[in-house]
């Protein structure tokens, strides 16, 4: 497995260097989920359309509602976020470990507004200010305005295939990472072609019908598990006071698109 690009300081980083270690962990508390399409199944033979169908309702709901979300994969691996889609806040911190570095990033979004904590770029107490614009095609750095989901759950599930259920209110199927370049930071991890057409995820709902948990398989390095919680619960996100914001040099937004 090659390594992805660490000054991305996002979620492709954080896998691989979570994949690098030894001991995934499975979350066992209840969850709730992202928003996820999964209606693009629908045009493969092998779905199961009720399934789909299930999964697509079970997601939607997260463009509207507040929630918070948990994601690890293994024990070098962890971002947690409280966020609402429709007030257009947020807010995440992502940890990742490896050999050779250790990654800890926060963000905060304000509607259109996005602010980092970045070790070496931000000093204590304050918040860097990013040119969303001027991020590069394929940085994550958590959460940005209109992709509101650290794990972009909705375009992810809208690569399955093969979805069916497994019992009560559960559901598997099969991810193609080749077509879901750029998602959830997966193109950043380079796998064997054949292995990421076929990567299996596992999808569980509360019994509210909302997705809770989803775990993908992902080759070469330990699953990702995610779970999803405190549907409609606020999110206490507030814009830093003006002394508390500086704007990102030059150098930070070169950083993350090496």
């Amino acid at each position: 497995m090659r390594t992805a690009r660490f000054a991305g300081v996002g979620l492709a980083t954080a896998l691989v260097l979570a994949g690098c270690s030894n001991g995934g962990t499975t979350p066992t508390a209840d969850a709730t989920s992202a928003p996820a399409s999964a209606g693009a199944s629908a045009s493969v033979g092998a779905a199961d359309p009720a399934a789909v169908e299930a999964l697509t309702k079970a997601t939607s709901q997260l463009g509207t509602t507040s929630f918070k979300i948990t994601a690890t994969s293994g024990t070098g691996f962890k971002l947690a976020g409280a966020i609402d889609p429709a007030k257009g806040v947020g807010t995440a911190e992502l940890k990742a470990s490896g050999t050779n570095a250790d990654l800890n990033l926060k963000t905060l979004l304000i509607e259109k507004d996005l602010y980092l904590q970045v070790p070496g770029f931000t000093k204590a107490g304050t918040w860097t200010h990013v040119d969303v614009a001027r991020l590069p095609e394929g940085a994550n750095v958590g959460l940005r305005p209109g992709e509101i989901d650290p794990v972009n759950t909705s375009n992810l599930l809208g690569s399955a295939t093969d979805v069916h259920a497994t019992g009560g209110n559960s559901y598997a199927g099969t991810l193609d990472l080749t077509k879901a370049a750029g998602l959830a930071g997966v193109s950043q991890v380079t796998v064997d072609n054949t292995q990421a057409q076929n990567v299996p995820f596992t999808a569980g709902l509360d019994e509210q019908g909302r997705l809770s948990v989803l775990t993908i398989q992902i080759p070469n390095a330990q699953p990702l598990e995610v779970l999803y919680t405190d549907y409609g619960v606020p999110v206490t996100a507030a814009r830093p006071a003006a002394s508390e914001i500086t704007e990102a040099p030059d150098s930070l937004y070169q950083s993350l698109g090496s």
